[in-house]
């Protein structure tokens, strides 16, 4: 394990280094590098790094999202957060319907089959749209009207409502009782519950640092130990109520941020740097979950569903974000961002196949053909939307 972990760590420095100097993101190059040395590349990596990818990658999205809360304020949060809430929505759920739609005529799926496929493509990717919007937060980009933090607060919701009606489809495959209403329901819930616990976190955390003096370093581990234990909350209640759990993970950072604004400053820094190391190993084992053999089975109408998903979650986009402050060239870039798919992608693919749905071997083709093709072209998008559609923001 140790060799395979010098390989990730070498080549994804090496990677995100030379991508960077041709103007392209970073992450990009991470990708690439993990899908040639995955399984299904060159399979260089070890048989047991593979076997806890999954939780390596669980670790360096929660990194991140704990460093994504501590850099959103009440005040920005209560601006966007109407918007954010639309955005949550209605894209997802247009991409959804539209994917679940074309892939009866071109697939030959029926509707349940296709509302399967297309709400694993509908969810966003946090882990490769946050730390963009991060970026961009950092060097006051689109910063005035707070369009990073907009992205930011509505990605993990998206999420949530892609996974929930993803399950309510499985379950009127296989027959079973579903209550649409119950389902529908269960995603303020799972919301709410995710806020709830993490709000709770945050403030036992301040309350934990207020009394006693602990190094920063210390209460990185800390707060990173307590956000991991509130993922694994959410799989431990999965059967009986849903928790976002990941939404919860952000608040802890916003809690912090917003009790003790000097320590959140000082932490945001830590997991910067430790940011370094965790976005490798997350971009690399992402990639090498990649089965691009697979991926090329759907051909051309695989290209083709994507390409109109995409077209469909636009205008979810164009729609969600009508009668705001922003103009049409941010409106534009939010849909850029809202491209990226691939850690739901890689994580729901192959249940339909588990399950043995007879199209579940052409779902999950286009789950693999979904992230190579958007998560590159989300990403390229991003930072070309960056320089051209946002304004940087001026510095007294």
């Amino acid at each position: 394990m140790t060799t395979s972990i010098a390989i990730i760590i070498i080549l994804g420095l090496l990677a995100n280094y030379l991508f960077e100097k041709i103007k392209l993101p970073g992450l990009l190059g991470m990708l690439i590098i993990g899908v040639l040395i995955g399984q299904y590349g060159f399979n260089l990596l070890d048989d047991s790094i593979m076997m806890i990818s999954e939780d390596l990658r669980k670790l360096a999205l929660i990194i991140i999202l704990l460093r994504a809360g501590l850099g959103i304020s009440k005040r920005n949060l209560k601006e966007v957060g109407k918007t954010a809430l639309l955005m949550s929505f209605i894209p997802g759920v247009i991409e959804g319907l539209t994917i679940a739609f074309i892939s009866t005529r071109l697939l030959g799926f029926t509707f349940v089959e296709g509302g399967i496929l297309g709400f694993i493509i509908a969810a966003v990717s946090p882990a490769v749209v946050v730390p963009s919007m991060l970026n961009f937060m950092e060097n006051k980009i689109g910063t005035e009207k707070k369009i990073p933090t907009l992205i930011l607060a509505s990605a993990s919701i998206d999420d949530v409502v892609a996974i929930t009606i993803f399950t309510a489809f499985l379950g009127f495959y296989s027959g079973s009782q579903v209550n649409i209403g119950i389902q529908l329901l269960n995603i303020p819930i799972a919301i709410l519950l995710g806020i709830g616990i993490g709000v709770a976190a945050g403030l036992v955390l301040v309350l934990l640092f207020e009394k006693y003096h602990i190094r920063d370093t210390k209460k990185v581990l800390i707060i990173l130990g307590i956000a991991t234990l509130l993922t694994s909350l959410e799989k431990l209640l999965s059967h009986t109520v849903p928790v976002a759990s990941l939404l919860g993970v952000m608040t802890i950072g916003f809690i912090i941020l917003e009790k003790r604004e000097i320590v959140a400053k000082r932490l945001a820094v830590k997991y910067n740097k430790i940011w370094v190391f965790a976005e490798i190993l997350l971009f690399i084992l992402i990639g090498s979950q990649v089965n691009i053999h697979v991926a090329f089975d759907t051909g051309l109408k695989g290209l083709l569903i994507i390409g109109i998903g995409l077209i469909a979650r636009t205008i979810g986009v164009i729609i969600a974000t009508f009668n705001t402050k922003l103009n049409m060239k941010e409106r534009i870039f939010t849909a850029f961002a809202y491209i990226p798919k691939a850690t739901v992608q890689a994580a729901i693919g192959a249940i339909p196949l588990g399950l043995g749905i007879p199209s579940g071997d052409t779902i999950l083709a286009m789950a693999v053909l979904a992230i190579i093709v958007t998560a590159p072209l989300g990403l390229i998008l991003i930072r070309f939307g960056g320089k051209h559609l946002l304004e940087q923001e001026k510095t007294t």
